[in-house]
């Protein structure tokens, strides 16, 4: 019997069916896929497009930062990277390569002029299965000239990648000011994209405005990223940022700075400002301390500007605020008298004179140029209050940020309550001020009682379109003193500093119509508990004006720890920069200048006892012959020691026996130091300069022999 064949019919036709079916599911998707240009939540254009396009920024140029005199303080420049074509597809004329051909020549030429030996450049090159190679950090921050040295080697295969580095090219000049920017590198798709960044200083302030706005530039990209030839692409230029013109002068701040340096090789401190200001204007003209820092080096100990961002107790020169503060509120005679020396006050404290016994009984007027503590005390409690006190303090602009342009401004403080406390604000203890407020305050008495807000930027302007963005200029705060104030106030300045006895006079320019009030205030101790006792532990400050009729310039200066507490290093770095600044605006004088002039001390040992003399009395010092030998044994100051016109100096002779010279009125590191040098143990008594010593003035000098001196102040505390 024969078998039933299976229906394959049916089957046939399944599968017709499915196949059918599968085909209308993909001819469905592959016309959604091509209609549609989102599938599954992406979008299928874009997701083409970022696989063979690329975006770049354009770098914007980093403004320029100018001195009122148009020298630039702070630029970019041009640096390089050196890299090296490895892949051979480069080259398509072998007669121009385009790749490294002889990897041992290119690394012998390059080692000559790179600080990286030939075997590690070899190491570079000879990477396996790269496009292009760099060479460390001895192939980055490569400057214009080592790349003219490299192209002139005509290496194949060598080339460069440009980008900018800021620049100060005049290293720690003005530092604190500018501060710095630096660069940051990120990656964008494989390539280093360098971004300047401002993080001091008027580069931090000013980043914003220094930077400009960045442009880019999409284009389409081949298999190793590069830009396909002829095809279309999207350019978005960089709007690079502005210049900033400053309001200092070059001239005047190398004054300032080189009297700064000048003070620390002679005398030492801790640290010193000084700010100069248009007496006019209230711009700044120089901001200068010490030390420094190169912004290209980035090597600061501190990250604040003293002159703008530290406040401490300015000490005597808020004397002129307190007298001003008497007399606008009609409370002030001049001619009214007190008892110097001590003032006790309710609470049983004593506030004494820095003299330790004051002048017996004085004036008001008298007291002001003695610089009293007393003073104070008697004027605020016989005719003041802490309300008077502090709100003339606050129209001046102590206790709140002056406003100007640099980061991190202090406001300082003004917090005193209790009779003590109000007693010593009055004399510039226990309130806290930074030099930029005492800059705005004295600008009202250069002004006849008007108070101007200090600036720093004189303009900023666009370098394309050369548009003034903005322009510094004069501002008027407020009227707070009347012409008879000013005029009063300027008086008992210029005394202060002309007249013989006065706490000023070793300010004293002959000539010169300098006016001013000296400060010097103790250190607080870290933990409140009171105030450091060593004799350098002190700021000492100069608040002044020059000249006193028709002001041209503001100056206040401060140092911090001077050497054993002597203030030479203030007073002669502020003599330095006045006589500078009258020959640069060509001021007449009502006398010839001094020239302050300067000598190295030689080494006199074993010279003639009468030709040393001759030649240091020639060179205008105040020499000191101890002995009638002929010959120098010893001498002070020792050899290359920088002196100045009128210092005085001391020669030891072959004599014996040798006298004991009269050391009253002599500094203690001078008396100490001749003293030591005669073999003669010294013990002291006080701080400042001696006033007394224990064995009379002709006493032969013996060995073994003991002195004692008493010390005292020379300027107002």
């Amino acid at each position: 019997m024969k078998k039933k064949r299976p229906n394959n019919i049916k089957i046939n036709v399944l599968f017709v069916v499915v196949a059918l079916f599968l085909f209308g599911i993909m001819a469905t998707r592959l016309l959604q896929l091509s209609l549609s240009k989102e599938i599954d939540g992406i979008n299928l254009q874009a997701l083409a497009s970022n696989r063979t396009m690329r975006t770049e920024t354009i770098k914007a140029s980093r403004g320029t930062i100018y001195s009122s005199d148009g020298e630039a303080l702070a630029e970019n420049v041009s640096s390089y990277k050196l890299i090296a074509y490895l892949d051979e597809s480069r080259t398509t004329d072998p007669k121009k390569p385009q790749h490294v051909v002889d990897k041992e020549k290119t690394a012998k030429a390059l080692s000559e002029v790179l600080s990286i030996g030939e075997a590690e450049i070899l190491r570079f090159l000879n990477k396996k299965n790269v496009y292009q190679t760099e060479f460390g950090a001895a192939g980055k921050g490569l400057t214009e000239l080592t790349k003219e040295k490299i192209e002139a080697l005509n290496l194949p295969g060598i080339d460069f990648i440009e980008s900018f580095k800021r620049y100060y090219p005049k290293g720690e000049f003005l530092s604190y000011t500018l501060g710095y920017a630096k660069e940051e590198v990120t990656t964008e798709d494989t390539k280093e994209v360098v971004t300047i960044k401002g993080e001091l200083g008027l580069e931090s302030y000013y980043d914003k405005t220094l930077s400009g706005e960045d442009g880019s530039l999409t284009y389409q990209k081949d298999l190793r990223g590069y830009q396909i030839a002829g095809t279309k692409e999207e350019r978005i230029e960089a709007v690079d940022g502005k210049d900033i013109y400053l309001t200092i002068n070059s001239s005047v701040q190398l004054f300032v700075e080189q009297a700064l340096k000048s003070a620390m090789e002679n005398f030492g401190y801790e640290w010193f400002t000084m700010m100069i200001a248009d007496a006019k204007t209230g711009a700044i003209l120089a901001s200068g301390s010490y030390p420094s820092f190169d912004p290209n080096l980035r090597n600061m100990t501190s990250y604040l500007d003293p002159n703008t961002a530290v406040a401490y107790e300015p000490g005597s020169t808020m004397k002129i605020y307190t007298y001003m503060a008497a007399m606008e509120n009609g409370v002030y005679n001049g001619d009214e008298t007190y008892l110097s020396g001590t003032y006790t006050a309710q609470d049983g404290t004593k506030i004494g004179d820095w003299n330790g016994h004051g002048w017996g009984t004085i004036t008001f007027d008298k007291g002001f140029q003695m610089s009293s503590n007393v003073a104070i005390c008697n004027l605020i409690t016989r005719h003041m209050n802490k309300d008077m006190l502090r709100q003339f303090f606050k129209k001046l602009g102590f206790g709140q940020k002056t406003g100007i342009t640099l980061p991190n401004e202090s406001k300082g403080k003004l917090d005193f309550q209790y009779e003590t406390e109000i007693l010593n604000a009055g004399f510039g203890q226990g309130i806290l001020t930074t030099p930029i407020q005492n800059i705005q305050a004295l600008t009202s008495i250069a002004n006849d009682g008007m108070l101007l807000k200090p600036y720093i930027v004189s303009k900023i302007i666009d370098p394309d379109t050369k548009e003034v963005i903005y322009e510094g200029k004069r501002t008027e705060i407020e009227k707070i003193a009347s012409t008879t104030t000013i005029e009063k106030i300027k008086d008992l300045m210029w005394k202060t500093v002309n007249e013989d006895g006065n706490t000023g006079v070793y300010y004293r320019l002959d000539g010169y119509n300098l006016i001013g009030k000296t400060g010097t205030a103790q250190i607080a101790s870290e933990d409140g508990s009171g105030y450091l006792t060593r004799d350098e532990d002190i700021i000492s400050s100069f608040a002044g004006i020059y000249p006193k009729d028709d002001p041209k310039v503001i100056i206040y200066a401060s140092v911090k720890r001077p050497t054993g507490g002597y203030q030479n290093a203030i007073w002669k770095a502020v003599k330095d920069v006045v006589v500078n600044l009258s020959k640069y605006y060509g001021y007449k004088t009502e006398d010839s200048i001094p020239t302050l002039k300067t000598y190295s001390m030689k080494s006199f040992l074993n010279r003639s006892t009468e030709s040393a003399r001759n030649e240091l009395t020639n060179q205008g010092l105040q020499v000191n012959v101890i002995g009638n030998g002929s010959k120098v044994l010893a001498q002070y100051p020792p050899q290359d020691k920088t002196v100045y016109e009128n210092d005085q100096v001391f020669l030891i002779t072959n004599d014996s026996p040798l006298l004991l010279p009269n050391l009253v009125g002599y500094s203690n590191k001078l008396a100490t130091s001749v003293l030591e040098l005669l073999g003669i143990t010294v013990t002291t008594e006080g701080t400042g300069y001696v006033t007394a010593q224990s064995l009379p003035e002709g006493s032969p000098i013996t060995k073994g022999m003991e002195i004692h001196l008493t010390l005292a102040p020379k300027f107002d505390g």
